[in-house]
């Protein structure tokens, strides 16, 4: 046909599917659209906060999270970077607060790091809120405060807050939980409890439900009796310590780290003894990208050349049969 395009095959209309696609990151890299998806449902989380350190540490706060379901996309390749966790703190830092998450970005949408848990030692400027906020820590006589969540404010919101730490005489100290995605980090009872991380949540992107974005533990001193430490939340959230004391009968236990690419906060430190003191590391995120699936329908007439390089990319091109 002499009009500059090119003639499809004969015969009726037939629908073409293409089926679902599922992309994920768990470290940076890029992303480029597929032929003639519109829209895409994403999933951006980020790294979860450091706990504190020494006596009470507060639990650290998860990544923020961030779930869409109908995101456009544009004809370009975007950028990905996944966030990576904030770092435990040792009780020799003089702050003795963990470190805050790394923010993950998918294009114009950024999930923020979780807040660092408070330590012994008091707040440092700008690491405590978050995407979930840290746990408050302590120290003899004094409970510092527990950080916000969803920091800077996105809808639907992007974490929770931290827990309050307990600050009683002697050496009962313990931590509050570090937010979590799904709930707020728990506050400590007292008598040398740690608060419990807040929950995460759960996302079916990949095909499964996982949960992801819980908060880490409060760590507790447990100078004299039993002490407890604080459960990491539902989701990648790290234990807090424990230190059992010279006089108890419960084993001193260190804090543990949340769960890589779950964007887990870490576990607060507990007592002042070496390794059971410091706060644990933070868990880095996870970007997921999830393409539709579509339908091309496969018509006669007239196609361009660019319609049929897309068509001939997907597979989707129909055969002729005269």
């Amino acid at each position: 046909m002499a009009n500059g395009g090119l003639i499809g095959v004969c015969g009726e209309a037939s629908p073409a599917p293409i089926s679902a696609t599922v992309t994920t990151f768990n470290s940076s890299g890029t992303f480029t659209p597929t032929f003639n998806r519109k829209t895409v449902q994403v999933l951006v989380v980020a790294g979860g906060g450091g706990g504190g350190s020494n006596r009470g540490g507060g639990g650290g706060g998860a990544g923020g999270f961030r779930a869409l379901s109908c995101v456009s996309t544009p004809n370009t390749t975007l950028a990905i970077t996944v966030g990576g966790g904030g770092g435990g703190t040792p009780n020799s830092v003089l702050t003795q607060q963990g470190g805050r998450g790394n923010s993950s970005v998918l294009g114009c949408i950024t999930s923020t790091g979780g807040g660092g848990g408070t330590g012994s030692g008091g707040l440092a400027a700008g690491r405590h809120p978050g995407g979930s906020g840290g746990g408050g820590g302590a120290t003899v006589g004094c409970a510092f405060a527990a950080g916000s969540g969803n920091t800077p404010p996105v809808s639907p919101s992007q974490g929770n807050n931290g827990g309050t730490a307990s600050a009683g005489p002697g050496g009962n100290q313990a931590g509050g939980g570090g937010g979590g995605a799904g709930a707020v980090g728990g506050n400590s009872p007292g008598n040398n409890v740690g608060g419990v991380g807040g929950a995460g949540t759960a996302s079916s992107i990949t095909g499964s439900a996982v949960t992801y974005a819980g908060g880490g533990g409060g760590g507790a001193t447990g100078y004299e009796t039993s002490s407890t430490h604080g459960n990491g939340g539902a989701g990648g959230g790290g234990r807090g310590a424990s230190g059992g004391g010279s006089s108890s009968s419960v084993p001193d236990c260190a804090s543990v780290s949340g769960s890589a690419n779950l964007g887990g906060g870490g576990g607060g430190g507990g007592s002042n003894n070496p390794g059971q003191a410091e706060g644990a590391a933070g868990g880095s995120g996870k970007v997921v990208v999830k393409e539709p699936a579509v339908t091309i329908v496969k018509a006669p007439g007239v196609w361009s050349l660019n319609e049929v390089y897309e068509y001939r990319k997907q597979n989707a091109w129909a055969s002729s049969s005269v």
